[in-house]
């Protein structure tokens, strides 16, 4: 059997910057999620509540996790943590994509990309926990391609979303793919932590774009 690969090792302030970094993503993601259900129930319907909290949970759960994993020193408990880490990543991409699926799109493009999107989440799960760790640059190219998903359904989410939430959704890709050179850049000082400044980049500005461009809109008609 194929021995587990060896867990990342980081000096003790670079796994402090990396837990406060994302320390800091889950007080914002709480109150984000606040204001987004709060602004939904007041300007929307069920389907704006329930598209704005599996966004919001989703960032509390991606941020959660990594902050917890870089707390830990045992093996057992990183390993664990870090299977928990990458599959919150999955829940995170279709979490960002739920609320325009089921409120600016719908119809047969919201449904199908929401199958499409979901479906790939948890094979994407089932794969990481199955690989245990292993084929990890597998795992990175799939995130990214589902992160990507959306330029299939580029005309019609420039009609039901706008050009400025169009435009926002394409820069917080753009942070979140431009952050894993960094990422990946493992002889950087830091790398991690400035990765999970993409991350926190790009959640940002998905975050304005449910807010200034899912909530103000009317449900599509199915």
């Amino acid at each position: 059997m194929t021995p587990l690969p060896a867990l990342p090792r980081y000096t003790l302030r670079e796994e402090i910057a990396s837990s406060v970094t994302h320390g800091v993503g889950i007080v914002l993601a709480i109150a984000g999620l606040a204001v987004l259900v709060a602004f939904a129930a007041r300007h929307g319907d069920a389907w704006h509540i329930v598209g704005c909290s599996v966004f919001g949970a989703a960032l509390i759960l991606c941020f959660t996790t990594s902050t917890l994993y870089h707390s830990v020193q045992a093996e057992r408990a990183r390993r664990a943590l870090r299977a928990l880490d990458h599959s919150a990543i999955f829940l995170l991409i279709a979490g960002t994509y739920t609320p325009f699926l089921l409120v600016n799109l719908r119809g047969p493009w919201g449904w199908s990309l929401f199958a499409v999107i979901w479906g790939l989440t948890f094979a994407g799960i089932a794969l990481r926990l199955l690989l245990k760790g292993r084929l990890h640059g597998l795992i990175v190219s799939i995130y990214v391609a589902m992160g990507w998903v959306v330029v299939v359904a580029v005309e019609p989410m420039l009609k039901h979303v706008g050009a400025g939430g169009l435009a926002l959704l394409a820069a917080g890709g753009l942070a979140y793919t431009s952050g894993v050179a960094f990422y990946k850049w493992r002889r950087l000082p830091y790398n991690h932590a400035i990765w999970h400044g993409f991350v926190l980049a790009g959640a940002a500005l998905h975050y304005f774009a449910v807010l200034f461009y899912v909530i103000p809109w009317p449900v599509a008609a199915t």
